[in-house]
Order: C-alpha cells, then structure tokens, then sequence
C-alpha cells in the first residue's frame, strides 16, 4: 500500500507504532535504530508527520514549556495502526540500488588499478567498522531490551546487516586479490 511521498509515510508509521515521539525524537531514533538500512532525514520527516495527521492517521499533541519552543508529539490513530498492518501484509517492492563503488569499477579501465583498489579497501575497512558496531549493538539490545516483544525482529534486521557486511568483507578481500593481480600484469609482472 503505497502512500504520496514513497515509503516515507510508511516508514514514519512504523516509528510512531513504537510510542509518541516528535520529529526530532524521530529522527533520533533513527539514527539509533533503522538508520543502517533506512534514511530519513528532517526535510522527510515534518512534511511527511504534517501528510499523515491530514490523512488522520496520526494525531499531534502540542506541548507547552514556559521557556521553550512548542513541541509537537504524534502517535499513531487506530486508522494509522491499521494502515500500518495492511502496509506490513503487501510484498516488498525491491529497488535498484546505487553503489558508487561498482559504477566506479565498473568503468575501473579506465584508470590503474590501483586506485580501484584504494576504493575497495576503503569500503572493506567501513564494513569492517559496521561488523564491530553490529555486534556491539546486539549486545546492548539482548542487555538494555530483553523483554521487548519487538527485540527478536531488531535482532533479525542487526543480523542481516551483519551477513551482508560478512559477505562485503570476503568480496572486498577476493576483489583486491583480483586488482592485485591486474596491477602486477600491468607493471609487467605475473
């Protein structure tokens, strides 16, 4: 079920489906949770909450702090939980995914390899990083959220990061080998 403005609304559901929040909580949240698979930024975000409390689907309270700006809190309405749910029942839409590396590689003739190479390892030391941030990530969830009923599917998406950032580390490895290879034939060696 697709909403106006991609997967933006369907995506904010779900965060509110979590508990109230404001923008900004949102926003932290992501970072903190879906934001190695999923972006959304502020720009997304505040005209996405403003579609979606239009629609009836989420309702926003303000708060009132002598002192401070207004914060607006929203939650989810029982029309923006079901919509939540019906989204959740449909199949994933894949999309093609842009991965300046393998644009980069694939025109990589047309420099030494070399520098492919530099990229490769750039990108084998940041999936390097995300194994460790992984692991790390599920030890405090197992500590800090063991009775959530939501930890087993924060664990099943933690755990396809790190089978993916796994599998990107073995390529990055066989690739350089590979580049290795290339640029030891080019400079005339085996």
């Amino acid at each position: 079920m697709k909403m106006e403005g991609g997967a933006t609304p369907n995506a904010l559901l779900g965060l509110l489906s979590l508990g109230p929040m404001s923008g900004y909580d949102i926003r932290q949240l992501i970072q903190r949770s879906i934001g190695h698979f999923w972006s959304e930024s502020y720009g997304q975000i505040y005209p996405g909450l403003k579609r979606l409390a239009a629609a009836g689907l989420v309702e926003k309270k303000t708060e009132r702090k002598k002192g401070s700006p207004d914060r607006h809190v929203y939650s989810l309405t029982a029309d923006g939980r079901e919509r939540l749910r019906r989204w959740l029942k449909l199949p994933v839409e894949e999309a093609v995914p842009r991965n300046e590396l393998l644009l980069k590689l694939f025109f990589g003739g047309q420099v030494s390899p070399s520098v492919s190479r530099e990229h490769v390892q750039a990108y084998l030391e940041s999936h390097e990083s995300k194994l460790r941030a992984y692991g790390a990530i599920a030890k405090t969830l197992r500590k800090e959220e063991t009775n959530d009923p939501q930890l087993p599917f924060w664990l099943m998406t933690l755990s396809m990061g790190r089978h993916n950032s796994a599998a990107m580390v073995k390529w990055c490895k066989e690739t350089m080998a590979e580049l290795d290879r290339l640029e030891r034939r080019r400079k005339g060696g085996k």
